[in-house]
């Protein structure tokens, strides 16, 4: 070993980013198996490198005892006052025992661990870098492709791109450069992992945040999102200041700032809409462009659910193409929507229901009243009733025989 070694290692830190201190560690651990093994030595070795001169040294450490047992372990007390009269019992001496032709066999398979620990600090190194970055837009160079993935280079590593996280109206070429959202960072067997994705709703929410800093700024927050990548993504926002209007701030000036996104994305279709705290607000305008006349919940089913009723001109566009628009509506509200044209519905306004129940109110207690008056206890007259009706019928004339006789 030399000098040359130490500028080695210092490039190796430049360049990869690995510490000397690191690659010095593992060096001398692998020093000090291939003396034992290749020299069949005692464990009481210890490899120590000059980091000023590039040299190794491997020393024997010995106990100093009153009798000597094994000599590769322990040295007299006698030997080691020799050497110096401070030594007493216990103490522990070291004793160089580098050999002359430790070089080719111990070279060999220090080489090997080196390397070994090397790729381990470099992952390490990657993971570390890289986790930072999990749910983040990177900018990114599609490198190559296979059956199962397109891989992506992110700079000190190479990402992978599923077929489900590819984009169906994209086609990616080497050398393209695509933003990526980095939605996993795994630290396996073989090293760091990075999965990244141009699908997930995660990149448009990071990208809506690149393009209005409001959003970014935490005045207008996305609510929620709901994605059909390639085609058509429908974005809630809300404003936390009543001054700001969250949908004409993430529209931006005649749709500048949806019209980046849009073009990031290829054209897929954005539809902004204003997040309300009222269920039946909220999925009106999640039904947009359709306009809605009506919201009725099926309380019934306590499954959130729920029928909306479109004028019949619009009941298309309501639904959209293959269900689109109501698809994406129920996934970005969280009820199950069924819509219905206005014709196929029975409307009655709040008016009408109103004196419906009125109605129904005074029928009910006439129909109480009529019952009352119908139960045996009112038609069958009781004793005393009977006493007094005979009381208060009219008296009977008596009959005067006189006068008849005359």
């Amino acid at each position: 070993m030399s000098k040359e070694m130490i500028e080695a290692l210092d490039a190796l830190e430049r360049e990869k980013g690995v510490k000397k201190e690191v690659v010095i560690e593992a060096l001398e651990a692998a020093l000090e198996s291939a003396y034992k093994r290749n020299y069949n030595q005692a464990q009481n070795v210890e490899v120590q490198f000059d980091q000023e001169k590039g040299d190794i040294h491997v020393f024997a450490v010995k106990e100093v005892t009153e009798q000597v047992f094994d000599s590769r372990l322990e040295v007299s007390l006698k030997d080691a006052l020799a050497l110096n009269r401070a030594y007493e019992i216990g103490d522990e001496i070291r004793f160089e025992v580098t050999p002359k032709d430790f070089g080719r066999i111990a070279a060999q398979t220090a080489k090997q661990v080196i390397m070994q620990r090397v790729r381990e600090a470099e992952r390490a190194i990657v993971y570390d870098e890289y986790s930072q970055y999990e749910n983040e837009i990177m900018m990114g160079e599609v490198e190559r492709r296979d059956n199962k993935f397109i891989y992506v280079n992110l700079g000190k590593i190479e990402a992978v791109l599923g077929r489900q996280d590819q984009m169906p109206n994209e086609h990616y070429e080497p050398h393209d450069k695509i933003k990526v959202f980095v939605s996993k960072v795994e630290n396996t067997s073989k090293g760091p992992q990075v999965f990244v994705s141009r699908t997930n709703p995660g990149l448009v929410k990071r990208l809506f945040e690149q393009e209005v800093p409001e959003i970014y700024d935490g005045v207008v927050e996305i609510a929620g999102i709901a994605r059909e990548a390639g085609d058509r993504t429908k974005i809630a926002v809300r404003s936390t200041n009543a001054n700001v209007d969250a949908v004409g701030t993430a529209v931006g000036p005649k749709g500048s700032r949806v019209q980046k996104v849009v073009n990031e994305l290829s054209g897929e279709n954005m539809d902004v809409v204003q997040w309300e705290e009222d269920p039946v607000d909220y999925i009106a305008n999640a039904l947009n462009p359709a306009q809605v006349i009506a919201v009725q919940f099926n309380d019934e089913d306590n499954d959130r659910s729920c029928t909306v009723i479109v004028p019949d001109y619009q009941l298309s566009l309501a639904i959209g193409k293959k269900g689109q628009n109501a698809r994406l509506a129920a996934k970005l509200t969280g009820y199950k929507i069924d819509i219905k044209p206005e014709s196929e519905v029975e409307f009655v306004d709040d008016d009408e229901l109103e004196e419906a129940d009125e109605a129904v109110l005074g029928d009910e207690a006439a129909d109480d009243t009529a019952a009352d008056a119908a139960t045996p206890e009112a038609a069958a007259p009781t004793e005393d009733a009977d006493e007094a009706a005979d009381s208060a019928a009219p008296a009977e004339q008596p009959t005067t025989p006189d006068a008849t006789e005359e």
